[in-house]
C-alpha cells in the first residue's frame, strides 16, 4: 500500500512533469549550431542532481561503519546495517533495470554478501548499473511508461520512487549509526574554509 501511495504521487507529478516537458521551446536532444548535444531538460536534470547525492550519502555510510557493526540491529525484527546496504544494491538493480527496460539481473546481494567489503563493492556496483539510468535520461524519455507494481508508470516515476526508497534507508542506517556513536554524513560538520593569508 505504501508503494503505491508513493507510486500515485509520482504519477501526478510526472503527469505535470508531461505537461510542462510538452511546452517546452526546443527538442529534446537537440543539437545548437556548433553541435553540441542540448541539455537533458530541467526535470531529468533535477533527477540526476538528486540522485548523485543520494549515491554519495549511502556509499558513505557503507563505508563509515565499521565491520564490526555490519551485523548490528536495533531489534531483531529488522533488518541488520549490511542486510540494508545489500537491499540498497539490490533496490538499485530492481528500479534501475525497469527504467533501462532491461532484466533485472537478480543478484540477491541482501542474501548472498555478508562481509563489509562485498557490500560496499556490491553497492558501488548497483550504483553504477544505475549511473545508465540516471544519465541517459532526458525529459521526453523519462515521460515513457514502462510497468511497475502492477501499474503504467512514467520513467521517471521509477526514478524518483528509487530516490525515495533510498531516502527512506538512509534514514534507516543514520539510526543505525546514530545508536553506535557515529556521525552521519549527512550531519557531518564542513570541511574548514582555506586561511586567507
Amino acid at each position: 500500500m505504501k508503494f503505491q501511495a508513493m507510486a500515485s504521487a509520482g504519477v501526478l507529478f510526472l503527469v505535470s512533469t508531461a505537461a510542462f516537458a510538452q511546452d517546452s521551446k526546443a527538442p529534446q536532444g537537440a543539437s545548437n549550431s556548433k553541435g553540441e548535444q542540448a541539455s537533458q531538460g530541467p526535470y531529468s536534470t533535477y533527477n540526476k542532481i538528486f540522485y548523485t547525492r543520494m549515491k554519495t550519502i549511502l556509499v558513505s555510510s557503507a563505508e563509515k561503519m565499521p565491520e564490526e557493526n555490519y551485523n548490528f540491529k536495533p531489534t531483531d525484527s529488522v533488518r541488520s546495517y549490511g542486510q540494508i546496504v545489500g537491499h540498497l544494491a539490490d533496490a538499485q538493480y530492481n528500479f534501475c533495470s525497469i527504467a533501462l527496460g532491461e532484466t533485472n539481473p537478480g543478484l540477491k546481494i541482501e542474501e548472498n554478501k555478508t562481509t563489509k567489503a562485498d557490500l560496499v563493492a556490491a553497492l558501488k556496483g548497483a550504483l553504477a548499473y544505475c549511473d545508465k539510468a540516471y544519465d541517459g535520461m532526458t525529459d521526453a524519455s523519462g515521460a515513457q511508461t514502462v510497468k511497475m507494481f502492477g501499474m503504467d508508470m512514467p520513467k521517471f516515476g521509477v526514478l524518483n520512487i528509487n530516490n525515495a526508497h533510498d531516502m527512506e534507508h538512509y534514514g534507516n542506517m543514520v539510526t543505525y549509526m546514530r545508536l553506535k556513536n557515529i556521525v552521519p554524513p549527512t550531519s557531518e560538520a564542513p570541511p574548514a574554509a582555506p586561511q586567507k593569508k
